[in-house]
């Protein structure tokens, strides 16, 4: 599968537009399993030539052009290849670079985006080139990129560390909303200032975040995380209930670990 993979990369190189193209996701890190998805990062500059992608997809597959899945992840295709998935996954690589440059500023952005419920935050665009292998980069662009991701900026480490404040302000909320059993906005409430804080606590260690899937459990494994920080968000976030007393319950819990990890965060 994977000497297919690689074949594909190189067609897809070909592609008007295409400058290079990554393996991402647990492939890429070595953290997949036997039915994980192979996810390709299609880099382009400038016009992309939409019909030689849907050539290459074949009959039958949908090819979402920029912006047709959003504003960040923002466009693609999900193939099936031998049961297996292979997703393309459209990247600006343009805006990649000016995200770049804003990381090394300590500036970045937390926008809307489908699929990623605490949305999706921009450092996740150098992460990427930072965690993916290059497979197809004729140009050379990529591995110039990469090589420039491979520092954590200083800037970015402080800006997000320091965003753990959200946290706290978050849980202020919550408690108003669990007096009144409003317990949707307390579970929202909640789940973001806990994001917030895996956020704040992989750059502490200088750790790109991708997005929320296995962030809690990676987290709790880090420097700065209070002791049984993933088992406690587990617990609090398990014992929400529908009633004032044990959402009030749960917040007051939040509160103590969120004081926690501030503290260990300064």
């Amino acid at each position: 599968m994977r000497a297919y993979v690689e074949e594909m990369a190189a067609r897809l190189a070909e592609v008007p537009g295409v400058r290079g193209v990554m393996l991402g996701g647990s492939r890429a890190r070595g953290e997949h399993g036997p039915g994980s998805d192979w996810d390709l990062g299609v880099y382009y500059r400038g016009e992309l030539d939409l019909g030689a992608l849907r050539a290459l997809a074949g009959p039958g597959v949908e090819v979402a052009g920029p912006g047709g899945w959003g504003p960040w992840v923002n466009g693609g295709a999900w193939l099936t290849v031998g049961g297996v998935a292979v997703d393309w996954i459209l990247r600006d690589l343009d805006r990649v670079e000016r995200v770049w440059a804003d990381c090394r500023e300590g500036r970045y952005e937390v926008a809307i985006q489908a699929g990623h419920p605490l949305g999706f935050w921009s450092p996740c665009y150098p992460g990427e080139v930072a965690l993916g292998q290059v497979l197809a980069d004729p140009s050379g662009e990529l591995a110039r990129l990469r090589a420039e991701v491979a520092v954590y900026p200083e800037p970015l480490r402080l800006a997000l560390t320091a965003s753990a404040w959200e946290a706290e302000f978050l849980t202020g909320i919550a408690a108003k909303s669990a007096a009144r059993a409003d317990g949707l906005h307390v579970a929202l409430c909640l789940s973001r200032a806990f994001g917030v804080l895996a956020q704040a606590l992989y750059a502490a260690d200088r750790r790109w975040c991708l997005n929320e899937k296995g962030a809690l459990a990676v987290a709790g494994t880090l420097p700065a995380a209070p002791e049984g920080f993933a088992g406690r968000v587990r617990a609090i976030l398990g014992a929400l209930g529908q009633d004032a007393e044990p959402l009030a319950a749960a917040v007051e819990e939040a509160r103590a670990l969120v004081a926690e990890t501030r503290a260990a965060l300064e």
